[in-house]
């Protein structure tokens, strides 16, 4: 996750204190020496849309083999026990668990942070209310568009309509909400109209997320943009934070599961003569260490089995019914894990031999595996040139 408001203006965010941390570059199991990785938690997969792009698979009907919520409260004290900061309830859609605020409740009351990835459709102004009196950090819901964009994203007519009901009840509650957006060759022209967006319904966060080829969304592989459509995503990406800021508007501008974006803000800053910003930012970025699936991310889907993030399913290290989520995310004998939590040496063409490979460490493998058939070679989102990275 990058944070374009924190590396072009310094602006300090909850989530910044983890991922600029001078400790947790050289930490191997969580976000540093002392604590463990952020948790995305998919509670359930059942889901009440079916998103053309969703990495669960997710649909309507009730998936057998879930954790029960006895089994979800000895998860969180194990998690806690390991010194988790965060814990994302993810789905599906989480809100159909009957027992999301019990757990939510129950993960703050041991000192984890619980936050919520939603479609948002389900956030009445009475959701809305408790979800902020259990203490949930942060609310994020998805969307892909403006109505009929993200209606046919999510493959329900209403669906935008209702998810922004969902925004307004969080905002009237006071609670902070942001949105999720997935850039892809079909709704990159709604770039802009995103930032208008969340101006107009005073929104104070957005996460530009990179397609991930899992799930469904490998289905949409050869739909995801081009490497010139994805710099000329960033472009606008740049010049509307920068606007924001220069109007004194306090949004949190993020991109998602592309650690080139950090780089191409610095060589941005470079190209612009501005070299003060540009050893601010490599500096950020070098603390940050890149993508840190398996290290200080990781992910437990519904039936309790542990994967390096959740876009890497595939790929299982461990059941926390079985044993403690810490002593699964600690055994190097996977070695999938293993080859994560210190993976430069493991890595092939252009990744492999990139100048900028301490400052990404290879981003995204799921999509790498998912084109290539090899967990290590290199990132096909990549969108920097050769000579940029090095390579001549």
């Amino acid at each position: 996750m990058i944070s374009v408001t924190k590396l072009l203006f310094s602006t300090e965010y909850f989530g910044d204190t983890l991922r600029y941390n001078q400790n947790s570059k050289g930490a191997r199991h969580g976000v540093t020496h002392d604590a463990g990785p952020v948790v995305v938690w998919n509670s359930t997969r059942t889901c009440n849309l079916k998103c053309r792009h969703c990495y669960m698979d997710s649909d309507s009907k009730k998936y057998q083999g879930e954790l029960t919520t006895n089994e979800a409260k000895q998860f969180i004290d194990d998690l806690a026990e390991f010194r988790v900061p965060v814990l994302l309830f993810s789905g599906g859609e989480p809100l159909i668990r009957t027992d999301f605020f019990e757990l939510a409740a129950y993960a703050a009351a041991k000192g984890i942070r619980p936050t919520l990835s939603t479609n948002g459709t389900l956030i009445t102004p009475e959701v809305a209310r408790k979800i902020k009196e259990i203490g949930v950090g942060y609310v994020g819901i998805s969307l892909d568009g403006l109505r009929e964009v993200n209606d046919k994203f999510r493959g329900k007519e209403g669906a935008f309509q209702a998810a922004m009901q969902g925004i307004q009840n969080c905002v009237a509650a006071g609670q902070r909400v942001g949105l999720r957006f997935t850039i892809n060759h079909h709704n990159l022209q709604e770039l802009n109209n995103i930032f208008d967006f969340i101006e107009t319904e005073k929104i104070d966060r957005v996460c530009f997320y990179h397609l991930v080829y899992s799930g469904r969304g490998n289905l949409m592989m050869g739909e995801d943009i081009t490497n010139a459509e994805s710099r000329q995503a960033m472009d606008i990406i740049i010049h509307r934070t920068r606007d924001f800021e220069e109007r004194g508007l306090t949004k949190e501008i993020l991109t998602v599961d592309n650690h080139c974006d950090g780089v191409y803000l610095y060589l941005k800053a470079l190209d612009e003569n501005n070299l003060a910003l540009a050893e601010r930012i490599k500096a950020l970025i070098s603390l940050n260490g890149g993508n840190r699936s398996g290290i200080a991310f990781a992910e437990v889907d519904p039936s309790g089995f542990v994967h390096p993030d959740q876009f890497t399913q595939h790929h299982t290290f461990g059941n926390v019914r079985e044993r403690k989520f810490g002593e699964i995310w600690t055994d190097l004998t996977n070695p999938i894990l293993s080859g994560l939590k210190d993976r430069k040496p493991l890595l092939k063409g252009r990744c492999g031999a990139c100048q900028y490979l301490a400052i990404c460490n290879g981003n995204f493998r799921t999509r790498a595996e998912a084109m290539t058939g090899d967990f290590w070679e290199a990132d096909p989102a990549c969108y920097l040139t050769d000579e940029e990275i090095g390579i001549r």
